[in-house]
């Protein structure tokens, strides 16, 4: 059994005290592929470190993270570029728009989607969104640019079943985390209406801890309770959702 976490910012300043001991313990689980979205170019560095370091696991995206789109944005639009000339990536993300935080970039935040839609079409990449408070916004862009070359995961998706539905149809997958186990997380309600060939698992840690671990640091093995859940919503066993969860994220990913 292989297990993919889809979107895991093991990066974060959160695993320095224990990275490697903290990835190994996934590892050690069948946790053995990683893919990691890019936030601004201040993580870059990190980034490129965790992969030197498990080479063998460690797959990275570009991008930039739409709550880091501030004035600068153009500049760092500009090392996303730069970098996916550069080297191979396996996405671009994560990028979308989020709304929670601050409503007056939305239109740069736009600006910077589009933009970075047309690298991944440009790269034949799929593209990983951030959505927060932004579905009509997302779905408008999504529009606007849909082809045959758009494709990739609605990370952490938290719509409702017509959401899902409409997002499927512009060719994303839906990435599934901790939300799916909490009791005020609704998503559960409905998922098993949505075919498992759309469905990728992720931990999106640091963040979004599964219940029983809710408002503490999430790490990548913590995936385990998402599989649980999962298995629990579509009345398989664990070994056949991370089977057809992990086919899913080769399929995105191409690898």
């Amino acid at each position: 059994m292989i297990i993919t976490d889809t979107h895991t910012h093991l990066y974060s300043e959160a695993f320095d005290e224990d990275r490697h001991e903290m990835i190994e313990r996934a590892i050690n689980k069948n946790i053995s592929r990683f893919f990691i979205p890019a936030i601004d170019s201040t993580y870059t560095d990190a980034m490129l470190q965790l992969e030197k370091d498990f080479p063998e696991h460690i797959f990275l995206m570009m991008g930039l993270h739409p709550t880091h789109v501030k004035e600068n944005f153009k500049e760092e639009l500009k090392h996303v570029e730069e970098m996916l000339a550069k080297r191979p990536f396996y996405a671009v993300g994560e990028i979308g728009i989020d709304l929670y935080w601050d409503t007056s970039t939305l239109e740069i935040q736009i600006e910077a989607f589009k933009q970075q839609i047309a690298l991944a079409k440009q790269y034949k990449l799929p593209i990983v969104i951030h959505c927060r408070e932004a579905f009509n916004e997302i779905f408008e862009v999504l529009e606007d640019v849909k082809d045959d070359n758009l494709f990739g995961i609605f990370h952490c998706f938290t719509g409702n079943l017509e959401q899902a539905h409409k997002a499927v149809s512009y060719n994303m997958k839906l990435g599934i985390g901790g939300v799916s186990t909490f009791k005020n997380g609704k998503i559960d309600k409905f998922l098993n209406e949505i075919d498992l060939k759309h469905i990728v698992l992720e931990t999106d840690a640091p963040y979004l801890s599964p219940v029983p671990y809710r408002g503490k640091r999430n790490e990548s093995l913590y995936i385990l309770k998402v599989l649980e859940k999962l298995s629990e919503i579509y009345g398989m066993s664990q070994e056949i959702i991370a089977d057809i969860t992990t086919q899913n994220s080769k399929e995105v990913f191409g690898i």
